[in-house]
């Protein structure tokens, strides 16, 4: 299919890079040094302790809590990860999942506030249109290499 400028595929393209560097912004956007200090998690403990729906209690108090240092470093590279393998199209598919799921980690832990969803609920939307649309066919490291493909 033949669009203004770009193909079809290129501008999917475009969707995947944008959505890696919306990620890639998540990351950088963090003061590290309070992240892994224990801020993130204390932030997050915070809203975990009020919310509404008691798995998510339970589920940070038996996952998070106990582990708060691992935590921060895991979810701070895992944005760093989904960013740098959706710009270079590197592991894509697998990149568009874990990205699926980490947003809609935060939607769970962030639920009460819908004023601050229109973040994920969007990434998510792009997330599965770059995965349905098989977006790593143009400008990927996996198109070059052939892996994912039809």
């Amino acid at each position: 299919m033949q669009t203004m400028w770009l193909s079809g595929a290129e501008w999917i393209a475009v969707l995947r890079i944008g959505l890696g560097l919306w990620w890639l912004e998540s990351w950088r956007h963090k003061d590290k040094k309070t992240w892994f200090g224990g801020g993130g998690v204390t932030w997050a403990a915070g809203i975990a302790a009020k919310h509404r729906w008691t798995f998510v209690r339970s589920g940070f108090e038996r996952t998070v809590k106990p582990n708060p240092r691992l935590m921060a470093y895991v979810v701070a590279y895992a944005e760093l990860a989904l960013g740098l393998g959706l710009i270079l199209g590197f592991l894509t598919p697998i990149a568009l999942v874990a990205g699926l799921l980490l947003n809609l980690i935060y939607l769970v832990l962030m639920i009460h506030d819908w004023a601050e969803q229109g973040q994920n609920l969007m990434m998510m939307l792009i997330s599965a249109v770059g995965l349905f649309a098989m977006c790593w066919q143009s400008w990927s490291v996996d198109g070059a290499l052939g892996l994912f493909l039809r």
